[in-house]
């Protein structure tokens, strides 16, 4: 018998994981995630970020270290197979999205189009 396992809905690094785990702590919050898109940006979609209180019904839900990532159903239509990582650098500290649905995106990597 051959088993097939799925890819994840969503997925959530460790290292956007630990940065949310912070972000929460500070704020005195539940460690939460939630990405949405929303329509706009430069290239026609744009992702939000922003802490939330609770999961709401229907909401897909990726899990690592105890911190949630959570994403409304339309919104996953958008971005189903994604992956949140928290990035860094010398250009900046800041959550990324790697979205295989995106046909394209814009330099700042907050907007993308299908």
């Amino acid at each position: 018998m051959t088993t097939t396992l799925e890819q994840p809905a969503i997925a959530l690094t460790p290292a956007a994981a630990a940065r949310v785990a912070v972000i929460a702590t500070k704020q005195s919050k539940p460690a939460i995630l939630r990405l949405s898109v929303e329509g706009g940006g430069c290239s026609g979609f744009q992702y939000r970020f922003g802490l939330a209180d609770s999961v709401e019904a229907g909401d897909s839900v990726a899990e690592v270290d105890g911190v949630r990532l959570v994403v409304d159903p339309i919104s996953l239509d958008l971005v189903s197979g994604a992956q949140v990582d928290f990035i860094d650098n010398l250009g900046g500290a800041h959550f990324a999205v790697t979205n295989p649905n995106a046909a394209s995106g814009c330099g700042c990597g907050t907007s993308f189009s299908i």
